[in-house]
């Protein structure tokens, strides 16, 4: 693999106080060969800076003329990704992407294909807070480790970093936050795929902070998990 060897997938959707940090965090590690970032329609001038902005020539931006969900954003952005490797990016703070360098680790060395932050299996500082997200995220996931014969900690974390030719033959159907789900369940149905999981750091926010994430995307989460067991 080159030195960088890592293409970033970022959906955004008004973003505009944490997007060029967020940014800026993600091209200081070194692995980073391409950040792409889909402005998801947004409403609070998240395109306006993105457009004003003086960016790294490794920053490809692509704009949705309308607000389609994260998997809409996901789709486009994976279909721009050129490099080895994939990892997707929130376009908040939550997540910290030093980590790729430890994530990338179990691929580069030729174990795994797919690679989990887990934010829930420890050792890793984790802010504490929202007690019923935890609970609905490990309800979901105990039910994806029954129906697909797994044992991940957290199916619902941002950080899935994947070998191209992986997502390149997922067909992601799925618009809104229902494409975590859908993306886990099409990874492990496939028995062939290597799938490993790594602790990672979660400075989570609140619905004050932007958090955009709610308890009713639980029910369309529980419907992916179920439809994708038995349909492509």
């Amino acid at each position: 693999m080159e030195p960088r060897c890592l293409s970033v997938v970022m959906p955004v959707y008004n973003e505009k106080n944490t997007i060029l940090k967020i940014i800026d965090k993600v091209l200081s590690v070194p692995i980073v060969g391409e950040l792409i970032v889909v402005d998801d329609g947004s409403k609070d001038g998240t395109a306006d800076v993105l457009k004003s902005a003086k960016l790294d020539p490794r920053v490809k931006l692509v704009f949705h003329e309308k607000n389609a969900g994260k998997g809409a954003g996901l789709r486009t952005g994976f279909k721009h990704a050129t490099l080895d490797v994939v990892i997707v990016q929130d376009a908040d703070l939550e997540y910290d992407p030093q980590e790729f360098l430890e994530m990338i680790k179990p691929i580069r060395d030729g174990f795994a294909d797919v690679v989990y932050g887990s934010r829930l299996s420890g050792g890793k500082p984790q802010r504490v807070h929202m007690f019923w997200h935890k609970m609905g995220n490990s309800f979901l996931t105990f039910l994806t480790n029954f129906l697909y014969n797994s044992t991940l900690t957290d199916m619902e974390t941002c950080y899935k970093m994947f070998r191209k030719g992986v997502i390149d033959k997922i067909s992601i159907k799925s618009n809104d936050f229902s494409v975590e789900p859908e993306l886990t369940a099409k990874i492990l149905k496939n028995k062939a795929l290597r799938v490993y999981e790594m602790p990672i750091s979660y400075y989570g926010r609140t619905y004050a902070e932007g958090k955009k994430i709610s308890w009713k995307h639980g029910f369309g989460a529980l419907w992916a998990l179920l439809k994708y067991r038995f349909v492509n």
